[in-house]
């Protein structure tokens, strides 16, 4: 038997992440390969201690996750069965280091275990990966475990200071998603403290033969002309109809100008392409994405689509830029694909060039030639990603600008117009379909010495606006250009500040709430380095030197250790109640409001003066204040009529009502807490028989799980089991739901009315 049929009987196993790619790399390895799925981590730091030992060399201990101990336990029956196996998780840092867990947790020999990665799902790809196996790369998974365990401890020990301080149980800190909300924090405040300013433009409506334009005033005695009150203006523009003044073509300039098309998407430029033409928040942009790179069917089998979507790199192999040269001449023509291929350089010095940039697997798979195979979304994001790819390797647009200056007296006025000439790359893509560049305005053909007829001046008041908020995308490109975080973690960051109530989404903008700015003033003035932007960056950059065999990962995690440690000691001893104080005047006694926290962690405001005073007040979307008897409206459509429902409160609970037809359902109160023991439930607000709260699984009868204090979400750091609030007259505490624990934190909190 030779050599090669040999091989060809080989039985191998290949562990991936994501199941959703097994279909695919299962049609490209055939049958003598076996696909299985790790679903992603399969072990980590345990959630009941830090899981390290500073005192060894912050030596990590992983356990496995619950939930994935059956992953673990087939993994181990089916590798002794084959002659190889390959452990393909994804081309990244943390992919790398989900390699190594399940090489850690698969019981056969070394010499028959290896790691590959591909970039895209494609045959080509992955067959020349399965023949280029490596071993796994040691220095990126220390880098992972360094970015874990600063993580871990940042949030680990960080977040009690907040409980005591605030005496709210649903806080966190986190060492990327705390700067992050500094962010949006100091740009409310820009926006707070910004005072407009007042200025005025002049735009004159000119005719020659029978063609109406506009100019705009911009010189005086050719010096520019600044405009700053209604006087100013209107004795502009009594100057400027004085039968005296003549209006003159005096200056035509013509020049031609080229616009060079951009770099393929990289992770952070296609969330805020995705969000500002497509309107996708970032987390949905990234679920779109993963399916495209993990196959659709196409009816010939799965395919995937796109290249591996986390990545800085702007980079294209050799093959993508000869099947997009050979599509643009065959569909385009020569004059479309540049003289020389378009080549882009990384913007930044750690960028993971192993990688290449987000672009389709097959270039000649058009968007509309698969269109009968995708979702709506899917359809649009795949469109967008191979616009984006096909445009950068095409020419530049060539636009035709010309400005004409006009004299009127001592002023001068301007006009002008773009037209383009050549569209090159602009026929698939125009990341800029405003601009005045590419934008055709229509004027007359104004030649030297034309003498104009002046129709109407129109002075336009105008005020200095203050920067806007951040939404999704612009919070990506500022958190890019700090080198604050990574591609990969920019949806989860978003996503957390959200759900821990920092920050609330207000047409689409990101508004810090009342609770995300104290959190973020506390921290900022107790934590200066943590939240400090450079510092943030400066490690991101050491977690790159790590992986790049620059620094020793444990020597990075001891630097930081040690001060922050003592910070920490010294502001927990210290720590102080905390009341926030809104700008809000109780409607009923006249003091001021508190915001307050209720058990499940929605925010409302109580009067100062409890108990005297047990007003409460209701906060909406954006945090704005509704008083007593506005409605609250929710997500819920009637079942009867499918009219809105309106949240109520009765004598014997919450419930909902349809404004139409009056419906009534039980309104379920979630804490937004997993059940633990069956690990699919919720846990919800329940009432026994005899009225008293208590909180069980919604899945009940199926699971039976059940306690009566209101669950944190959070786990006990000794035992693991849920935290639990226990209110009483002589304050709250956050305990152990294990009564055999005796775990206990003392929150100081006004006793007000919770709801």
């Amino acid at each position: 038997m030779t050599q090669a049929k040999q091989k060809k009987q080989e039985r191998a196993l290949v562990i991936v992440e994501s199941p959703a790619k097994s279909k695919t790399i299962k049609k490209i390895l055939g049958n003598n390969y076996q696909i299985e799925a790790s679903y992603g981590h399969i072990r980590n730091l345990p959630d009941n201690v830090l899981g390290f030992d500073a005192a060894n060399g912050f030596e990590p201990t992983y356990v496995i996750i619950p939930e994935k101990k059956k992953v673990v336990t087939k993994l181990n029956e089916l590798a002794p069965k084959f002659d190889k196996i390959y452990l393909a998780s994804d081309p990244d840092r943390e992919g790398e280091a989900i390699a190594w867990h399940v090489r850690q947790v698969l019981k056969v020999d070394d010499n028959k275990v290896f790691r590959i990665e591909f970039n895209e799902i494609t045959p080509k790809a992955v067959k020349h990966a399965i023949e280029n196996y490596r071993q796994i790369d040691m220095d990126k998974v220390k880098a992972q475990q360094t970015r874990q365990i600063l993580d871990k401890l940042v949030g680990y020990k960080l977040s009690p200071v907040l409980w005591k301080q605030l005496g709210n149980y649903h806080l966190s800190a986190g060492r990327v998603q705390s700067v992050a909300l500094r962010m949006i924090c100091e740009r409310e405040e820009e926006i707070e403290n910004f005072i407009p300013q007042e200025y005025w433009s002049i735009h004159a409506n000119l005719e020659k033969e029978g063609k109406i334009f506009e100019a705009e005033l911009t010189k005086h005695k050719g010096k520019k002309v600044e405009i700053k009150t209604g006087e100013e203006a209107e004795k502009i523009k009594t100057e400027l109809l004085s039968t005296d003044v003549k209006y003159i073509v005096d200056k035509v300039t013509d020049r031609q100008s080229q616009r060079k098309p951009t770099a393929p998407f990289i992770t952070s430029t296609l969330q805020r392409e995705a969000s500002s033409k497509l309107g996708f928040g970032v987390s949905k942009t990234m679920q779109v994405a993963q399916k495209l790179y993990e196959g659709i069917e196409l009816g010939e089998g799965a395919v995937g689509l796109i290249t591996y979507m986390r990545t800085d790199s702007t980079r294209i192999s050799d093959d993508a830029r000869d099947a997009a040269k050979e599509f643009i001449l065959k569909n385009y023509g020569e004059k479309y694909y540049p003289q020389k291929p378009n080549v882009y350089q990384k913007g930044k010095q750690n960028v993971q060039d192993a990688h290449e940039a987000i672009r389709p697997s097959y270039p000649d798979r058009t968007p509309e030639s698969i269109k009968q195979y995708l979702t709506n979304d899917q359809y649009r994001l795949y469109k967008l990603i191979w616009n984006k790819f096909m445009s950068s390797q095409m020419s530049a647009a060539n636009i035709a600008n010309r400005t004409v200056e006009i004299s009127a007296g001592d002023y001068t006025l301007k006009t002008g117009t773009s037209k383009v000439l050549f569209d090159g790359f602009l026929k698939l893509y125009n990341e800029n379909s405003d601009s005045e560049e590419t934008k055709e305005v229509k004027i007359p053909d104004l030649n030297k010495d034309d003498v104009l007829n002046c129709k109407e001046i129109l002075p336009k008041q105008h005020f200095t606006q203050p920067p806007p908020r951040y939404n999704e995308a612009s919070l990506v490109k500022a958190l890019e250009e700090y080198g604050i975080g990574r591609p990969s973690t920019y949806a989860t960051i978003i996503t957390v500040i959200q759900t821990r109530k920092y920050v609330e989404k207000v047409d689409k903008a990101l508004k810090p709430t009342m609770l995300g700015r104290t959190v973020s003033k506390q921290l900022c003035t107790q934590f200066a380095d943590i939240m400090d932007y450079k510092f943030t960056a400066g490690m991101e950059e050491k977690l790159d030197k790590i992986a790049e065999q620059k620094l020793v990962w444990n020597k990075v995690l001891s630097d930081f250790y040690d001060p922050f440690m003592k910070e920490v000691n010294s502001v927990m001893q210290n720590a102080q109640k905390i009341r926030i104080e809104s700008d809000v005047v109780c409607p009923n006694c006249g003091r001021k409001m508190l915001l307050r926290t209720s058990r499940f962690g929605s925010q409302f405001l109580g009067c100062s003066g409890y108990p005297e005073c047990k007003t409460i007040l209701s906060l909406g979307e954006g945090g704005e204040v509704k008083q007593p008897g506005e409605e609250t409206k929710v997500e819920e459509k009637c079942e009867k009529c499918g009219g809105e429902m309106i949240l109520k409160t009765g004598p014997y609970g919450k419930y909902i009502e349809c404004v139409e037809c009056k419906n009534r359902k039980k309104y379920i109160v979630s804490t937004g807490v997993k059940c633990p023991k069956c690990g699919e439930g919720d846990i919800i607000e329940k009432k026994s028989k005899y009225g008293k709260v208590f909180y069980g699984c919604n899945r009940y009868p199926e699971c039976d799980f059940a306690l009566w204090d209101a669950p944190t979400g959070d786990k006990c750091p000794k035992c693991g089991e849920l935290l639990v609030k226990k209110t009483s007259k002589n304050g709250d505490k956050i305990v152990c739901s294990n009564r055999k624990c005796d775990y206990k934190l003392e929150v100081v909190t006004d006793n007000s009315s919770e709801e």
